[in-house]
C-alpha cells in the first residue's frame, strides 16, 4: 500500500467528510465570540478547526477500533477498514492516541480553560463508543460529544461561558441524537441479537421513529429560541440568518419523510446528505450574515 493509499484509508476510517456535521456550529460559536471580543484571530480560528479535526478523528478511530469484532459480524460493517484488514488494530489505536494528544496540545495553545476542559471533552467523545454496551441512551452521548463544538469554540476565544453557545450546543445534541436514532434502525435486528443497546432495540422501529421526530421538534424549539436571543444580543445579524435557520428547520422535517417502517432504502440520504446540507446552510449563512 502506497503512502497516499494508506492516508486515504485513514481518511475513510474516520469518515473525515462527516466533520461537516458539527464544524459549521463550531465556527458559529467562534464567530459569535469574535463579536464579543471585537477581534478576529486567524490563529485561533485555525486552532479551533484543528481541535475539531483531531477530536473527531480520535473519537471515530476509537469507535472503529473498539467495535472491530462487532463490525466483523455485521454484514453492513464488515467492509470497514479494520475488519477488512486494510488497517491493523494496532495502527488504528496508535492513530487514536496521536490525535488525542494533538487535540489536547492544540487546545492548550488556545487558553488555560480549553486545556483543562480538553481531557473532559476527549473522555466524552471517546466514551460514547462504550455506551451501546450498557445503555439505550447511547445516541444522546453521541449528541453530547458533538454539542461540545460550539461551546468549546466560544471558550477558545473568550475563556468564558455564555448562554447562546450553550443553546446551540443543545441544538446540536438534540439534532444529532434524533438522526442517530433513525440511523440505528439499520442495525436493529443485529443489535438485538448481539445484545447491544439502542433506542430501536428498546422501542422498536415505529416508536423509535416517533421519538426521533419528537426530539427534532424539541431541537427546532430550542433553535428558534436561540435565534431570538441571538438577534437581541447581536444586531449585526440580518435576514440571512433567518433564511439559514428556516432551511435547517425544513430539512430537519424533510428527513423524516424519507424513512418509513419497513423501508430504510433512503436512510443514507436522510442521515448524510440532508443533515450535512442543513448544518452547512445554517452555519455558513449565519457566519456570512455577520459580514454582509
Amino acid at each position: 500500500m502506497t503512502t497516499i493509499q494508506r492516508a486515504g484509508a485513514f481518511f475513510s476510517l474516520v469518515k473525515f467528510s462527516h466533520t461537516v456535521f458539527a464544524l459549521p456550529f463550531a465556527l458559529l460559536g467562534f464567530f459569535l465570540a469574535t463579536l464579543d471580543q471585537g477581534v478576529l484571530s486567524w490563529r485561533n480560528l485555525l486552532l479551533v478547526i484543528l481541535c475539531m479535526v483531531f477530536a473527531r478523528s480520535a473519537a471515530m478511530a476509537f469507535n472503529r477500533w473498539l467495535d472491530r469484532k462487532i463490525d466483523l459480524k455485521n454484514p453492513r460493517t464488515a467492509v470497514r477498514e479494520i475488519p477488512a484488514g486494510i488497517i491493523s488494530a494496532r495502527a488504528a489505536l496508535a492513530f487514536v492516541v496521536l490525535n488525542g494528544l494533538l487535540f489536547i496540545g492544540t487546545a492548550g495553545l488556545l487558553n488555560t480553560l480549553c486545556l483543562l476542559f480538553s481531557p473532559v471533552a476527549l473522555l466524552v467523545v471517546l466514551g460514547y463508543s462504550y455506551t451501546k454496551r450498557f445503555t439505550y441512551l447511547c445516541h444522546f452521548v453521541l449528541g453530547l460529544g458533538l454539542a461540545l463544538a460550539p461551546i468549546g469554540a466560544y471558550l477558545a476565544v473568550t475563556a468564558e461561558w455564555a448562554l447562546l453557545p450553550v443553546l446551540y450546543g443543545v441544538v446540536v445534541l438534540l439534532w444529532v441524537s434524533g438522526f442517530d436514532i433513525v440511523y440505528a434502525l439499520q442495525d436493529e435486528h443485529f443489535d438485538r441479537e448481539e445484545r447491544l443497546y439502542s433506542i430501536p432495540v428498546r422501542l422498536g422501529t415505529v416508536n423509535a421513529l416517533r421519538l426521533g421526530r419528537l426530539i427534532h421538534f424539541a431541537c427546532s424549539a430550542v433553535l428558534i429560541y436561540a435565534l431570538v436571543l441571538q438577534y437581541r444580543l447581536y444586531p449585526e445579524f440580518g435576514v440571512l440568518t433567518l433564511v439559514g435557520g428556516l432551511v435547517f428547520l425544513c430539512l430537519l422535517a424533510y428527513q423524516h419523510t424519507l424513512i418509513r417502517p419497513g423501508d430504510l432504502s433512503r436512510v443514507n440520504l436522510a442521515f448524510f446528505t440532508t443533515n450535512g446540507v442543513a448544518s452547512v446552510a445554517f452555519g455558513v449563512v449565519s457566519i456570512l450574515d455577520i459580514y454582509v
